[in-house]
């Protein structure tokens, strides 16, 4: 017989990857593709989608051909993909009606705080899990159905369709013919009942969202469908895990248990607590979301989002040209000699949790005459960790569970000096995964458990390894006064944008 794998697809906020996996867990093939970020007015982020479809059909080519697998010997494919990034489409020519609206835009930031105003946030806190905000998709779909002509008419009439990401994808990869979501990313849609497991009636009637465009939910591991055999070369392959990603790395990092943390470093970080089988809601602004749902169990998180991560050290790259490739900023900021005297704080598209500030802008405090790019390099991977510990800290406080360690994955994990910061600031062990690409990895395990390539949970836990291990070395009195200086520039940059 030949040898079986499960191909992952992972189409992220700047990235669209396609990597195949081996039984035992190990990557095979790994295919990238960028893509392009549409950014039309300031804080607008926006997608193509079918830009999107045709990456993820590049990358999975890429992977097949490079590797010299064949598709028959593709077992199953997952979707791990951006979560709340919002397209609408129409049903019989699956052309989108508009740009998928991306996850960081900020474009519906006026019907949020209009729903502030007007007294939802306790009512869709409690239904959803969620705080009000334009992160979401339910703003999304109001605000595309608002500024496309006829498009409201057109989706109560049924002849439109809404999905996230991965709802898209595994509609255009089955031609249309299955048109389901997964419990985790229907979480992130602020008209998801995280309680009754099922679309809000009250949240889609105060939304004026059509009940007919949304999805069927399903799990994160069961068949949701199978490739047209013109996409594979003649194979038919089931489709039979799908997740957001951040669930995804969670359970990619074998956190199977209630009170395991992990923090993915991306173009956001993104921290996320098992809480077992009871959703624990935060009286701090952090998110309540569904995990995962297998074999009839649900699994609960708390989840706290920095939005903007590695795409600060990109912001370092690409517009203020301090630097030529990411990987630079360990070895710059180390060879930084201030004494951490200076903040940046990367607000580019507000402020996350616990801090929920959809209007702060970005801020630089403490520079000097002899300020260096090194030292704002430095300050910028900081802020990335101080960001962090606003977030771990006010876990450990709204689930009443101490946090002993955390595990680390994503692209900036690989920064040693960050890594480091992170232990330090924290004051807890970091335990990085030896496989950077736990998102990918968590969902080909969920794919690889809906048609048997693994038994169980515990099956898979034999192919998990340990990377590095990051201990705290920092006094505490250096900490804490690090700490204090950061949460002075917070306030500072959240005062600000009232005196414009």
């Amino acid at each position: 017989m030949e040898k079986e794998y499960i191909l992952a697809i992972d189409e992220g906020t700047t990235t669209a990857r396609a990597i195949i996996f081996d039984h035992s867990g190990k990557k095979v093939a790994v295919a990238r593709h960028p893509i392009q970020q549409i950014l039309p007015n300031p804080g607008w982020v926006e997608h193509e989608p079918n830009e999107i479809w045709n990456a993820v059909q590049t990358t999975i080519a890429t992977a097949l051909i490079d590797s010299g697998i064949k598709p028959q010997q593709i077992k199953a494919i997952g979707i791990a993909s951006q979560r709340e990034t919002t397209v609408i489409w129409d049903k019989k020519t699956g052309l989108p009606i508009y740009n998928a609206i991306v996850w960081q835009s900020r474009q519906t930031s006026k019907l949020a705080n209009d729903l502030i105003k007007e007294g939802y946030k306790e009512e869709i806190h409690q239904k959803t899990g969620l705080i009000i905000s334009p992160y979401f998709s339910a703003t999304k779909i109001r605000w595309i159905l608002d500024h496309v002509d006829g498009a409201q008419k057109r989706a109560e009439n049924g002849e439109l369709l809404f999905g996230t990401i991965n709802t898209w994808l595994l509609w255009k990869l089955t031609d249309g013919e299955s048109f389901m979501t997964d419990y985790a990313n229907a979480s992130r849609t602020m008209i998801y009942n995280i309680n009754t497991l099922s679309w809000d009636d009250d949240l889609l009637k105060l939304f004026n969202i059509p009940k007919a465009m949304l999805p069927e939910v399903r799990s994160n591991s069961e068949i949701f469908g199978v490739t047209k055999n013109y996409q594979f070369y003649g194979s038919e392959i089931p489709i039979s895990g799908m997740t957001g990603s951040q669930q995804a790395s969670l359970f990619g990092q074998m956190a199977f248990e209630k009170g395991m943390v992990k923090n993915t470093y991306g173009t956001g970080a993104f921290a996320v607590m098992n809480t077992g089988d009871k959703p624990a809601m935060s009286d701090n602004n952090l998110l309540t979301t569904i995990a995962y749902g297998i074999n009839g169990q649900i699994k609960y998180a708390l989840e706290g989002s920095v939005f903007v991560a590695g795409a600060a050290l990109q912001w370092l790259r690409d517009d203020m040209r301090l630097i030529s490739s990411t990987p630079e900023t360990s070895a710059a900021a180390k060879a930084s000699t201030n004494q951490d005297e200076i903040y940046v704080v990367p607000a580019f598209a507000g402020l996350g949790a616990p801090y929920w500030d959809n209007q702060a802008h970005g801020t630089i405090f403490g520079i000097t005459r002899g300020t260096t790019d090194k030292d704002l390099i430095k300050a910028t991977l900081q802020a990335i960790a101080y960001q962090t510990k606003d977030i771990i800290t006010t876990m450990a406080s709204d689930s009443k569970i101490p946090i002993e360690v955390m595990k680390v994955d994503g692209a900036a994990s690989a920064n040693d000096y960050l890594m480091q910061f992170q232990a330090d600031i924290l004051d807890i062990d970091l335990q990085r995964s030896s496989e950077l690409e736990t998102t990918s990895l968590g969902v080909a395990f969920m794919a690889g458990l809906g048609v048997g390539f693994w038994k169980d949970q515990e099956d898979i836990k034999k192919n998990y390894q340990t990377g590095k291990l990051y201990q705290p070395k920092m006094a505490s009195s250096v900490r804490e006064n690090l700490y204090a200086g950061w949460q002075n520039a917070v306030t500072a940059t959240m005062a600000f944008k009232h005196k414009r």
